[in-house]
């Protein structure tokens, strides 16, 4: 096969991308130099474009924020080492829906293990709700001003475009599940969209003629995924919304708020064991949008990649994981060597498995490529 829809450059929401192959947003919880190392072999195997996960749209003393001199130069570096390799960047901004003060009062048991990671993260799910729907207008209005200021940061430290993530509190204000505000922030589907459709005009208004993007995490119900995101029901009425107020792709995925492994789905998952698994939210999204889409969700076929691509079903592919496993991905099929791909298992042993365990995002791969390295 000959990968020529793979390979071929694409104008994607206002920016021409020089093939149709993404690496999605991802946390990596390693050293910086690990980080650096990580982004310039991604950058390096030929992909058109990385999304840098989790920029916070305020100061943070969790993560890189464009809001500090530090962070602001971090992101700098990334940016730099991409363009190097001619692969477009773009800063996926987010604002955590964790109640901080309710965290608080769980580290304790966590310190002493009288709870488990995963119930933790039970427990903070638990918080959301309350904290979307007991959020001052102040509050609200202060974060979201914020996503204008994260995105003119973005801009100015060389970033080509800004997504932002219809997760964590953009998702939590669209659900219903979390969301029980009687204001105008809540209630209908369009009040429920108001948070997320704001932001979006904030960035629009901060950076007029930048690409956005929009993580588009879509909750099912039967059988019942994700808790945060839009319902495929409520599609019709976010999907023209968020175009309305200026974003010009849609990255469409699975809401989140439920376990890891629903979102990034491991081989034996139940539900959404297929590659491709999460295509099928991309065709909804479809209806109301002539919008470029990228898919997601265990991309790891070339043959599967390029038939989606070529159907026009979806307009890039984004991937994580098989892009961990061999960030030449790309360059490979460009030199007629898909045969000598790491093909990404799906197994989640070093990838989320290794975030889980606070030992960074790795892969199973990882050993075997520092062989061929030495040998080469």
């Amino acid at each position: 096969m000959m990968y020529e829809t793979i390979l071929s450059p694409i104008h994607y929401g206002g920016m021409q991308l020089k093939n149709r192959i993404i690496f999605a947003p991802t946390t990596f919880g390693l050293s910086d130099e690990e980080y650096l190392a990580k982004i310039r072999a991604i950058a390096q195997g030929g992909c058109a474009m990385i999304i840098v996960g989790d920029v916070p749209v305020g100061k943070s003393r969790f993560e890189k924020s464009l809001f500090d001199a530090k962070g602001f130069a971090f992101y700098q570096q990334v940016v730099k080492i991409a363009h190097d390799a001619d692969c477009k960047v773009c800063a996926q901004l987010h604002q955590s829906d964790s109640n901080l003060l309710a965290m608080f009062k769980y580290i304790p048991g966590l310190l002493l293990k009288k709870i488990t990671p995963d119930q933790l993260r039970e427990k903070l799910n638990a918080e959301v709700a309350p904290y979307i729907t007991n959020m001052s207008q102040r509050k609200i209005h202060e974060i979201i001003s914020g996503f204008g200021k994260a995105a003119a940061l973005a801009k100015q430290a060389g970033f080509d475009m800004v997504q932002v993530h219809g997760d964590r509190m953009c998702g939590s204000f669209s659900s219903a599940i979390f969301n029980h505000r009687t204001d105008e922030y809540g209630g209908s589907a369009e009040n429920r969209a108001r948070f997320a459709v704001e932001a979006v005009s904030a960035v629009h208004a901060a950076v007029p003629g930048m690409p956005i993007d929009y993580k588009l995490a879509v909750r099912q119900e039967n059988p019942h995924f994700g808790n945060a995101g839009v319902v495929e029901e409520e599609l019709p009425v976010f999907v023209p919304l968020l175009e309305q107020a200026g974003v010009t792709s849609f990255h469409v995925t699975l809401a989140n708020h439920s376990a890891l492994e629903n979102t990034i789905p491991p081989a034996d998952h139940p539900y959404f064991s297929q590659p491709g698994c999460f295509l099928k939210f991309c065709d909804e999204v479809r209806q109301y949008t002539d919008l470029p889409i990228c898919g997601v969700g265990g991309l790891n076929d070339p043959d599967l990649v390029e038939q989606q691509l070529a159907s026009g079903r979806i307009q890039c592919a984004a991937m994580s994981r098989q892009l961990l496993a061999d960030p030449d991905w790309v360059n490979k099929l460009k030199n007629g060597q898909a045969e000598q791909i790491h093909r990404c298992l799906r197994c989640n042993k070093k990838c989320l498995g290794g975030l889980m365990a606070h030992q960074g995002t790795r892969c199973v791969y990882d050993a075997l490529r520092e062989k061929e390295a030495k040998n080469a």
